[in-house]
């Protein structure tokens, strides 16, 4: 381990857009440390990661356990050095209709996209604010939390609250010269939106968001990734506090 390499630790890096943001910034030559609730997954990732000729780690931690997530980032800082980027990436959701939804289902929805979000934001925060100039917090939100989704009523309130807490991070922070930016992918073609289309009815879904994208088609994990590896460059040290939506034109939010 290099004591002068750059670490950038991706929470739900084991696949879909996680693993394109981890494949992305060790293109960039960032150390990656994979943090997943799977952990075989997240070690697969590494493997995949390693072979771009960078250090790579892999820790295990359900989100929603403030116990769990300290180890995991205690564990990765232990294999890698101290963070210098944090990718809040991990996420879930179930397409309900609200007057259909359940308190149990709220709980999921916001313990994983939102508490979960500031559990590791909280357990990273001061090794990347030691970074310096060098440091960035970079959340994946959702255009859902900017324009609505319908189907999705508590997980875009959740991506709007990480929106709003990013960039009030982002005041805070200012003296530390870190940034905090967030990045809001509209549909793309991941496994989890694939479980969706399962069904006759999700598949209709699906179908009618690609339709009404401009470019008439899902994104990609990778498009998705190029916006984070922007934040996560030197060429952004001057931008923070921003919300940046990568979707194919389907939202055109100010």
């Amino acid at each position: 381990m290099s004591d002068a390499q750059s670490v950038a630790v991706v929470t739900g890096g084991a696949g879909g857009i996680g693993g394109g943001i981890a494949r992305r910034l060790a293109a960039s030559g960032f150390a990656i440390g994979v943090l997943d609730r799977d952990l075989a997954g997240a070690e697969a990732a590494c493997v995949v990661v390693r072979k771009l000729g960078v250090d790579a780690a892999a820790a295990r931690a359900d989100i929603t356990d403030d116990a769990q997530v300290r180890r995991a980032f205690a564990t990765l800082r232990e294999k890698l050095g101290p963070a210098t980027v944090l990718v809040n990436n991990a996420g879930w959701d179930a397409f309900v209709p609200f007057r259909d939804s359940t308190p149990d289902l709220w709980e999921r929805v916001i313990a994983i996209n939102f508490r979960g979000t500031l559990a590791c934001t909280h357990a990273a925060l001061a090794d990347v604010c030691a970074a310096g100039e060098r440091g960035r917090v970079i959340s994946i939100a959702s255009d859902a939390g900017r324009v609505g989704s319908s189907g999705e009523a508590v997980y875009s309130g959740c991506k709007a609250a990480i929106i709003g807490f990013s960039k009030a991070l982002a005041r805070e922070l200012a003296r530390d010269k870190v940034t905090v930016n967030v990045v809001c992918p509209g549909p793309v073609d991941t496994a989890l939106l694939k479980s969706v289309g399962a069904t006759e009815g999700g598949a209709k879904v699906v179908a009618g968001m690609a339709r009404a994208i401009p470019f008439r088609r899902l994104g990609t994990p990778e498009e998705i990734a190029e916006a984070v590896a922007f934040f996560a460059s030197p060429a952004a040290c001057y931008v923070t506090g921003q919300v940046l939506s990568v979707s194919g034109g389907l939202t055109m939010a100010g």
